[in-house]
């Protein structure tokens, strides 16, 4: 069994730098950052530790190797070639779960999971010196990556994306996934104890994940991973401890000023509720309210927020730029209200002019979001959700006075 593996994090496009510098945090080093993924080295702890305490990363992939292929006997051979057995304990059931190509010879994934497996099955063979594999033991899913003609091959330790972290169970249509919200935080300046402020709360995300930061809640620590199982790798011992390592690290006397507002009773009893299921309710307060009272009378204070785009708007006339929005159904047909939208955003842009020395950060896939809003971003960054390209517009406000040091 190695002593250390080469550990792959894959990230939404854009945030590469919010996962290599966490990873940097719990003490890791990295070997490698690419489009979408960050890989580094690390133990058996490492992996345990990756698992419950990344709150930026999509999973943990433990790599097994790569090869160069441009034929499907060239993916047989370097499938072949990897050092299976060093991982799969005889009775592991594997199999390739997700096969994806890029500018590759090898394209069709049905077609390279299937080599794959034969290839796999054929060393397990080879290795074992038996030609029957029950496959009734722990799970070991393979996702394998080709890119430009490069194969690499790696064993999945999470399971479900880490983006679920388990509290939000109620939630409202086209939310923002938790791991890409806790990294937009991390892409401002935003620090526990300031003010954050989401004018467009829906299911809470911003605000419990600003709150589990601001407690030093691991996002992970409530949940399963499939590299529990894997106890020729991993001891139980060393889940254990590093769940107790991130216990102790809670905590939730902190002081926060975590507010979110949302125009729909149903969305904030969502968010509500999902603030207790993370343990963080005490620390934020949710209000019906629409985006047309948005105030606040502290300075320096933060708006974090995904404003709605390309749905129908509730209400009419002056009344609806106060109004959240009811998400259209997928294949409903019907036309985005672009006039309520612009509304929406004209409001949101007046009222943050009424903030004395707050900034602003907004995740859209709205292309005109600075025209609408009436204001200037100081950068706009591309961000990958999943598939669908938005953009994280950047108001920055002034910086605070420094706080004078008390004379002893």
């Amino acid at each position: 069994m190695p002593s250390q593996f080469e550990l792959i994090a894959p990230c939404h496009f854009g945030m590469e730098s919010v996962v290599k510098n966490e990873i940097y945090d719990i003490g890791y080093d990295i070997t490698e950052v690419e489009d979408g993924r960050v890989t580094f080295v690390g133990d058996a702890e490492a992996i345990a530790r990756s698992n419950i305490c990344l709150r930026t990363a999509e999973r943990i992939l433990l790599k097994v190797g790569s090869f160069h292929a441009e034929t499907w006997e060239d993916l047989f051979q370097g499938t072949l070639a990897l050092p299976w057995e060093e991982y799969l304990p005889r009775e592991a059931k594997f199999w390739v779960t997700k096969a994806a190509s890029v500018k590759s010879k090898l394209f069709a994934p049905s077609s390279i999971q299937s080599v794959m497996k034969r290839a796999m099955v054929e060393r397990m063979k080879q290795s074992y010196l038996t030609d029957h594999f029950p496959e009734t033991g722990s799970r070991y899913p393979v996702r394998v990556f080709i890119k430009k003609d490069e194969v690499t091959c790696a064993i999945d330790t999470s399971g479900e994306s880490l983006h679920k972290r388990g509290y939000r169970r109620s939630s409202v249509k086209a939310p923002i996934a938790e791991n890409l919200a806790a990294g937009l935080i991390m892409l401002t300046p935003w620090r526990p104890g300031r003010i954050l402020l989401d004018p467009f709360c829906g299911s809470g995300t911003f605000l419990i994940e600003a709150a589990m930061i601001s407690a030093h809640i691991a996002p992970g620590l409530k949940r399963h991973f499939t590299a529990e199982e894997w106890t020729n790798l991993i001891p139980s011992a060393v889940w254990a401890d590093a769940r107790e390592e991130a216990r102790d690290m809670i905590d939730l006397s902190v002081d926060t000023d975590l507010q979110g507002y949302d125009i729909d009773p149903a969305a904030i009893a969502a968010a509500r509720e999902n603030a207790r299921l993370a343990g963080v309710d005490k620390l934020i307060h949710f209000q019906a309210r629409p985006v047309s009272a948005l105030s606040h009378p502290k300075k320096y204070g933060f708006l974090i927020t995904n404003p709605p785009y390309g749905e129908r708007l509730i209400g009419d006339g002056d009344n609806r730029s106060g109004l959240t929005t009811a998400r259209m159904k997928e294949g409903a047909g019907e036309e985005p209200d672009m006039e309520g939208i612009i509304d929406l955003y004209r409001t949101l842009g007046d009222r943050f002019r009424l903030l004395d020395s707050w900034s602003m950060y907004v995740i859209t896939s709205y292309d005109k979001c600075e025209q609408a809003l009436g204001l200037k971003a100081a950068r706009n960054r591309k961000i990958y959700n999943g598939m669908l390209k938005t953009y994280f517009y950047q108001f920055p406000g002034p910086r605070p006075p420094a706080r004078k040091r008390v004379q002893e």
